[in-house]
């Protein structure tokens, strides 16, 4: 899947709070200052071209879906971040964000907690 740039992850976001939608319907949830519905209408097809987003012709107007869901997204961007920055260790991640100290010794203990149970 090739990644999305940050005006197709904000139309994204708001179809996958949508369900689907029109294109009004898409353009009326984006954050301020909203895009013009033609910026978000070429988004769209882009979205379509990509099979990220599904259109359903309802006559004149089109109702879109999302082709893939925001888990499977967040999944593949992240793996894609690992393999690009960490030389794909999810531990090299931790290690990276314990040094930063962007992750505590709680969060690491809710994470070990986590795995256990998920044994």
């Amino acid at each position: 899947m090739r990644s999305l740039t940050r005006a197709e992850e904000q139309v994204m976001k708001v179809l996958w709070q949508l369900g689907s939608g029109l294109l009004m319907e898409i353009v009326e949830k984006m954050p301020e200052p909203q895009p013009h519905k033609n910026t978000v209408a070429t988004i769209l097809k882009t979205l379509v071209d990509k099979k990220i987003v599904r259109v359903e012709p309802l006559g004149r107007i089109h109702r879109y879906h999302p082709e893939m869901s925001k888990d499977d997204y967040s999944s593949t961007s992240l793996t894609n971040v690992v393999k690009g920055y960490f030389e794909g260790s999810f531990s090299n991640v931790v290690s990276f964000l314990v040094d930063e100290k962007k992750l505590s010794v709680e969060d690491l203990e809710l994470l070990l907690k986590q795995l256990k149970k998920n044994k």
